[in-house]
């Protein structure tokens, strides 16, 4: 697995540099929080109820990737990574059900993958390009806005992953 070390986002940059500061920021800190641990942790789920663990939002997070730089900014139809939960009746592919046959490692190289994706796509863009969404467009900016805030939500639910796993908490 690559590095966890985090990148601190830009304190005085223009704005597409502090966005995607920021979003390389929220990405570190999930893998930081992934770190060191071993599959059986990786696969814990939280309390019950939830399902929700480490391996599934690194799975989410790969399917939220392809879908806003892959599906949305560049209108490639490109399949789910992951198969929706039977516990979805929606039939989404949200990437949090976990498989027997998906390693963490293979799980993070995948996730891995789409960030490097998504940097390609979005290097010939400016922040005022389009692409229609829901019926109108969506800008790169938004793109970018929406998922810092995306990985920021997660986070925190990987914050109390880890702490209940080791009793790890910050960063």
């Amino acid at each position: 697995m690559a590095s966890t070390e985090r990148p601190m986002p830009p304190l005085d940059a223009d704005e597409r540099t502090t966005l995607e500061g920021w979003l390389d920021f929220y990405r570190a800190t999930l893998a930081t929080k992934c770190a060191g641990l071993s599959e059986e942790q990786l696969r814990s789920t939280s309390v019950p109820p939830s399902p929700l663990t480490l391996l599934g939002l690194v799975q989410h997070m790969a399917e939220v990737e392809r879908n806003w730089f892959r599906r949305v900014l560049m209108e490639e139809d490109v399949p789910a990574i992951y198969p929706p939960r039977p516990s979805n009746p929606d039939g989404r592919d949200d990437g949090f059900g976990l498989l027997d046959d998906i390693s963490f490692e293979t799980a993070h190289a995948t996730w891995q993958d789409e960030i490097a994706r998504a940097r390609a796509n979005c290097a010939a863009r400016q922040l005022d390009d389009t692409a229609p969404f829901m019926g109108g467009r969506v800008s790169l900016r938004w793109i970018y806005s929406h998922m810092a805030t995306e990985y920021a939500r997660h986070n925190g639910h990987a914050d109390f992953l880890r702490e209940r796993i080791d009793g790890s908490t910050g960063a």
